[in-house]
């Protein structure tokens, strides 16, 4: 990994809540151990086509635990394409110790950031060492294909890090739906990394990629000859290619 690279986290559900007030919190820190702020950016556009009462939801969620973890907020409503090219925008990303995505419709943050002003910012500081996070829809968009869980087919995703596949709240999808979960296990591209991501479970990568959270990270297919289950604390290896 680029040594000037920030922290890269992918989770599984629970956003803002107390139990990822830890993981939330490092990911700051280490933000800030390479000189970025000790800001917090909040970005809600998987939630960008819901209710404007949700993403208030959304926002005073973000701001509520920023404050337990003592730092500076920003909500940027980023909730259209046209918002991603707002130089406004732009200029708050700049200098953040942790940026991250929440949830809601990964194909739709796909829509808004691609080819933007604002995505190109948002890979440039994460490189020189700004803590980067998707929770659900967040971590789903970061890869290059996104799964088909509620919906059968496959869309692209923002391609940061290309050959990783994302189910998130996989402990709950794998009791609601088994056989959509066996079916994208088929579907899904060779060479990739298809990967679950239980509830209030983040797989981190600093040095390495490790498991932070309650529950369990599942490499259902790309790593050796069948899948592996791995705890908090532990180590997954794998060979991530960045775009």
């Amino acid at each position: 990994m680029n040594s000037e690279r920030g922290a890269l986290a992918l989770v599984g559900s629970g956003e803002y809540l107390t139990q990822m007030q830890e993981i939330e919190s490092d990911l700051l820190q280490r933000g800030v151990s390479k000189g970025k702020s000790n800001t917090y950016i909040q970005i809600p556009t998987g939630a960008g086509q819901e209710s404007a009462d949700r993403i208030e939801f959304w926002k005073e969620r973000g701001a509520e635990q920023a404050k337990r973890i003592g730092a500076q907020c920003r909500f940027l409503p980023i909730l259209s394409r046209e918002d991603a090219f707002n130089e406004e925008y732009i200029s708050e990303i700049s200098n953040a110790g942790l940026i991250y995505f929440s949830g809601g419709d990964p194909g739709y943050i796909t829509e808004v950031f691609k080819q933007t002003p604002l995505w190109e910012k948002i890979r440039s500081e994460f490189n020189s060492g700004t803590s980067l996070a998707g929770c659900s829809a967040g971590a789903m968009a970061f890869g290059s294909k996104i799964v088909g869980i509620r919906k059968s087919h496959i869309q692209s995703g923002l391609g940061l890090i290309s050959n990783i596949e994302v189910i998130p709240h996989y402990d709950k999808f794998l009791g609601w739906v088994p056989d959509r979960i066996a079916s994208i296990a088929l579907r899904s591209d060779e060479g990739a990394y298809l990967i679950g991501i239980d509830e209030d479970t983040a797989l981190v990568l600093t040095d390495q990629w490790r498991v932070q959270g309650r529950a369990k990270v599942h490499v259902l297919k790309g790593l050796d000859n069948s899948p592996q289950t791995f705890t908090s604390g532990e180590e997954v290896k794998l060979k991530v290619e960045y775009q």
